[in-house]
């Protein structure tokens, strides 16, 4: 290991919705996990767990980025106007805008509006249909 993050996970009270949000937003390919039963793999019994694998560029594709999935949520669902008190993972799109409309038609709010990272991009915050909050970032050097 190289101290690299490897995987991401997107807590939902409705996991099969947040899981169709992603899809219609990113276009990422997400299917719904069923563990190996502890007899099959020989190992220690794994908790019965409703998890989403999160697939986020094809098998074996050039580009950088990381997988990850959907997990049901073990606590309640975020009211609005807490602090971030996680990771928060960003999403490089095309177009900041395009995408901003994408996350609305789909169900999703603007949690930060549009900014300019001088001469490197656009970025804004979002939040999906059940509060969680993700950033979307479009590389443009002329941002100001």
């Amino acid at each position: 290991m190289n101290n690299r993050v490897i995987h991401f996970e997107i807590h939902a009270a409705d996991t099969a919705k947040v899981a169709e949000f992603y899809k219609n937003v990113f276009g990422w390919e997400i299917r719904k996990w069923d563990p190996p039963s502890p007899k099959a793999s020989g190992g220690q019994a794994i908790p019965v767990v409703d998890y989403w694998i999160v697939m986020t560029a094809p098998e074996g594709s050039a580009e950088p980025g990381i997988n990850g999935g959907i997990v049901g949520r073990q606590g309640p669902t975020p009211k609005g106007g807490e602090p971030v008190t996680s990771f928060v993972c960003t999403i490089g799109v095309p177009s900041v805008d395009e995408y901003i409309k994408k996350v609305e038609a789909a169900g999703g709010t603007l949690a930060l509006p549009k900014m300019a990272i001088p001469g490197l991009a656009w970025f804004a915050y979002c939040k999906d249909i059940e509060g969680n909050i993700f950033g979307i970032y479009e590389d443009n050097k002329e941002a100001r």
